[in-house]
């Protein structure tokens, strides 16, 4: 009798070890995340928050349409990091601030200026190692929501153009207004799409369709040609995401992840990687083309609004 207590008591103080494996790996996520000294506060063109078991990833340049600076590709993925990095984080939403997306790189610190001060326009000769090793890091930065072990669920509102599109379309499900567009226009001149999604959404015809026009459209037809998941009216965009992340909240994170895995292998098996490579080098190469440099030249001249303006409306020959 006495044996059979102490074992018992013995059998009540023991850690399940389901717990012990739960205690095991938070320590460990706090070890990590302690030696990568990411500070969500110090962040300058991104916001981050929890609440709910949701993390909140949010393009913060309100006052250029969120357009994307130098910095805004590495706080992505730090961001993607804390939030896959926090045990009481099951999905993270991807959206801009201020009711905005993203309407591109930003033409105003990478075209407007002298040719050879900024990163992405090189004097002549230009270097292709040069400028690969740069964009593929913003590349492989936003690729950070297609990695993420936990599901990545993009908002778009108004804008998701150009290297808009390039970040929306690595998340895993994209929600979009009735009313906003999306496209890469710089695909007529001076641009590439880095993250080559295109044609694993929507296939052969429909991005040569997209890519050789350059044209935008809305999110009804957005979801009609299957480039995002849903399109609903703008002012029940909220309520449709959100009830679409409770839902995914109450499956297991494993189960999660075992989806997502068996999913985007099937994809990167079809080459993504690969066309990424090579999407990036040519990138560079637009930009460096004849009729980059006559692009870039005019928006110098008279400002990147009005240039792109004539680029998009077809109205200019591009050649220096």
């Amino acid at each position: 009798m006495f044996l059979a207590a102490r074992c018992l008591r013995r059998q009540r103080r023991e850690i399940p070890l389901w717990l012990k494996h739960q205690t095991v790996l938070g320590n460990a996520m706090k070890y990590f995340h302690s030696s990568n000294k990411i500070d969500p506060d110090s962040f300058k063109s991104v916001a981050y928050d929890v609440k709910d078991e949701v993390a909140h990833i949010q393009l913060n340049r309100p006052h250029v349409l969120n357009a994307i600076d130098m910095h805004m590709p590495g706080e992505i993925q730090d961001a993607v990091k804390l939030a896959n990095w926090d045990e009481n984080v099951k999905v993270l939403v991807l959206s801009g601030k201020d009711g905005v997306f993203c309407s591109g790189y930003d033409l105003k610190i990478f075209a407007e200026p002298e040719r050879g001060t900024t990163p992405f326009s090189q004097t002549m000769p230009w270097d292709p190692y040069l400028d690969f090793s740069l964009m593929s890091e913003c590349t492989f930065a936003f690729m950070s929501l297609w990695r993420s072990l936990k599901p990545v669920v993009c908002k778009i509102e108004k804008y998701a153009i150009a290297g808009g599109s390039d970040i929306a379309l690595c998340c895993d499900n994209i929600f979009m207004a009735d009313d906003a567009v999306i496209g890469y226009p710089p695909a007529r001149v001076w641009g590439c799409p880095t993250t080559a999604m295109w044609v694993y959404r929507i296939g052969l015809e429909k991005a040569k369709y997209m890519l050789f026009t350059g044209d935008l459209i809305n999110g009804v037809e957005a979801e009609k040609i299957g480039l995002v998941g849903k399109s609903v009216q703008a002012d029940k965009l909220d309520d449709t995401v959100n009830n679409f992340v409770d839902r995914i909240k109450s499956v297991p994170t494993n189960q999660l992840f075992f989806q997502k895995q068996v999913i985007n292998q099937a994809v990167e098996q079809m080459g993504l990687f690969a066309s990424q490579r090579l999407a990036s080098v040519f990138d560079g190469m637009t930009r460096h083309s004849p009729e980059g440099a006559a692009f870039q030249e005019r928006t110098n001249q008279v400002g990147f609004k009005q240039a792109v303006k004539e680029r998009d409306m077809g109205t200019r020959k591009w050649k220096k």
